[in-house]
């Protein structure tokens, strides 16, 4: 007789865990338990489905310590070898940075699957079950190994590295602009067409430390980076348009930063395309970088922030713009 796959549902919250409240009319996320989610997905008798509460919250009030106390309870369940894989649902709000927080410090090869809804469990039409169901599912798969941490939703799967929130509350909610997905589930059936060329993991010998991100736009200037310097952040991402056009007038408050021993790296808020040093003007990606700051590629905003956050917490030496490129 076959072996049953042991997978691990860690449980987080948000609105795949989340019930009506009487009082308000309202959905309260992160109160449905992980047991009663996973006796409604209606999974096959080869799959056995241990759940773990790690926390129930809505995922907008995840913190960089949440993110460390669900790494170890990761790395705690990897510690036997008869799990197969983990599940862990998460609220949609930050699960674009979870995902890849958990893409860059998990190194066993073992399915880490980050799912979650749209659409309350006791909502009509929700996206619930079928997400879990079909997380649990892949994280079963032998052909889920190696991927790095994964998000399952809407029956496509995507790279922690690239997925973005694209909408607020659709149930096609995610997708990797500018590089697609990396499979998609039919029903039960799994399809891979694409798996990523690299992993870089990262070992972390202290605490998440404070990494800020400022968003630029037209006329923007450099009180929001004094402020983070101020603060005592190690790193600032700087987010500008296009190539990495930042108004002119943060150039001062960067210099200082920088000066002061803080990170700065400038992304685009572009949704496809890189920072790169293409003119000659003041505030151009060319007169940054020339104040040393680090040129962050393709990277979004937000994965630039937990990927600084990773490295300095791992103590990397010379971090580079190399860190931030393919």
């Amino acid at each position: 007789m076959e072996k049953k796959k042991r997978i691990i549902l860690l449980s987080t919250g948000g609105t795949i865990a989340s019930k009506r409240n009487p009082e308000t009319g309202l959905l309260t996320a992160g109160v449905m338990s992980g047991e009663e989610l996973s006796k409604m997905c209606e999974l096959p008798s080869y799959i056995d489905v241990e759940v773990i509460s790690v926390f129930q919250i809505p995922s907008n009030h995840m913190t960089f310590d949440h993110l460390i106390t669900l790494k170890e309870k990761i790395e705690e369940v990897f510690e036997s070898n008869d799990v197969d894989g983990v599940v862990v649902t998460h609220g949609t709000d930050t699960l674009e940075e979870t995902s890849y927080f958990l893409d860059l410090v998990i190194s066993d090869d073992r399915p880490v699957v980050v799912t979650g809804s749209q659409r309350g469990p006791e909502v009509s039409g929700t996206d619930a079950f079928v997400n879990l169901r079909q997380s649990i599912l892949l994280a079963a798969s032998p052909e889920c190994r190696g991927l790095g941490t994964v998000v399952l939703f809407n029956e496509r799967l995507f790279s922690g590295r690239y997925i973005k929130k694209q909408h607020a509350s659709n149930v096609d909610g995610f997708t990797s602009f500018g590089f697609g997905y990396l499979g998609i589930m039919d029903q039960d059936t799994i399809f891979i067409y694409q798996k990523p060329v690299k992993r870089e993991t990262y070992l972390l010998k202290s605490s998440l430390p404070i990494v800020e991100l400022v968003k630029t736009s037209l006329g923007s200037d450099g009180k929001f980076i004094d402020c983070a310097r101020e603060y005592g952040a190690k790193g600032i991402i700087v987010e500008a348009p296009g190539r990495g056009h930042a108004p002119p007038a943060i150039l001062d408050s960067v210099k200082k930063a920088v000066e002061s021993g803080v990170y700065v790296l400038l992304t685009t808020s572009a949704e496809e395309g890189e920072v790169k040093t293409v003119y000659d003007f003041p505030g151009s990606a060319w007169s940054l970088q020339n104040l040393d700051v680090l040129l962050a590629g393709d990277y979004d905003s937000k994965k630039a922030r937990i990927k600084l956050a990773v490295m300095l917490a791992a103590e990397a030496e010379n971090i580079t713009e190399e860190n931030f490129h393919h």
